[in-house]
């Protein structure tokens, strides 16, 4: 009996001597898992973004004659995609009047894709590489098209510049009638003004969600996966006392849907926040544009970043001074020794 061990020469891979047919099992599996495993990594409001950014690539497609369905769920179907089309889509939406940073994150959602679709067998690496080569809009190149093209909005596209508001806005807002519907109103603008709440975590609250007795509200923060603690300001809870005297006792959503008892959606609310402002003279106004004002009126108040950081829900000290309106007089805030 022969117990001596095959000698493998020096320099040559232990992997060396892997069949061929084990790797292209092990390709073949990873092919056909590779965007299970992305979805899978990716928290459900990413997922929510990216199927509404190739919902309206698809659009797109459709509208240019080459109906393509299932670009979220089906790699296969990326076979007909080619950087010509991509770019195609950039100029399509600046027709439509999308806001730059808004076709930056769908270019950044067909990228991803399109990697995914490559390692998947399904798009040519020729013709990734090409798709990787198409940039987005930096700021200054934003400003330009911004200032030069004719803003002709497409109905529900982000807009390009947040809507400006006053404090005398802002009380006019929060100043609603004594009815039911004015109460509720009066609810919601406070969330937004004061809180700087979005409008999806608007929709999610509970009737617990605000404690009078404490006087505090809790939030869930998705974008940065936290439950906040808000001391509710005057306001909201004075708006918050009067609403929750109208509600019913099993009432569980904090704002139901108008003819229904169904958690109200995003999308009414967006209506109802625009309706509201066209009534003060303000067209265009979202919930986004009340996160905008908060981050204003508070750093002009004097809130240090890291606070306004933490109650805004932002991920970086950065980003709420993005949101921050600049003054009018620059060196206004500007303290020299005398």
């Amino acid at each position: 009996m022969d117990n001596s061990q095959e000698i493998i020469p020096v320099g040559t891979s232990i992997l060396s001597k892997v069949p061929t047919s084990l790797g292209e099992a092990a390709n073949q599996a990873a092919r056909e898992s590779v965007l299970v495993d992305y979805q899978s990594r990716r928290s459900k409001q990413t997922l929510r973004r990216q199927r509404a950014d190739l919902a309206l690539f698809e659009q797109f497609l459709a509208n240019a004659g080459n109906p393509t369905i299932g670009l979220s769920v089906d790699l296969q179907k990326w076979q007909a995609i080619t950087w010509g089309l991509v770019e195609a889509f950039n100029t399509w939406q600046l027709q439509k009047g999308y806001a730059t940073g808004s076709i930056n994150v769908r270019l950044a959602t067909i990228k991803a894709y399109s990697q995914l679709a490559a390692k998947a067998g399904h798009l040519s690496h020729q013709e990734l590489a090409l798709i990787r080569t198409i940039q987005g809009y930096r700021s200054a190149e934003a400003r330009n098209i911004d200032e030069n093209r004719s803003q002709t909005r497409q109905e529900g596209a982000k807009k390009a510049l947040p809507v400006s508001l006053s404090p005398v806005h802002a009380a006019l807002l929060k100043s609603q009638p004594t009815t039911p519907r004015g109460r509720r109103d009066a609810l919601l603008m406070c969330l937004l003004l004061d809180h700087a709440l979005r409008v999806s975590e608007v929709a999610a609250l509970n009737i617990r969600s605000i404690n009078l007795q404490t006087g505090e509200l809790t939030i869930y923060r998705h974008k940065t996966n936290k439950t906040q603690i808000h001391q509710l300001t005057a306001d909201t809870y004075q708006a918050a006392q009067a609403y929750l005297a109208d509600c019913s006792p099993k009432q569980k959503p904090l704002f139901v849907g108008i003819c229904s008892k169904d958690r109200v959606h995003t999308s009414s609310l967006n209506a109802r926040v625009s309706q509201l402002g066209e009534q003060i003279g303000i067209k265009g106004l979202s919930p986004h544009d009340c996160r905008h004002y908060f981050a204003t009126d508070a750093i002009r108040n004097g809130t240090d970043t890291k606070s306004l950081q933490d109650a805004g829900g932002w991920n970086s000290p950065a980003m709420p001074l993005r949101y921050a309106e600049s003054a009018r007089v620059a060196n206004s805030g500007v303290k020299l020794s005398t």
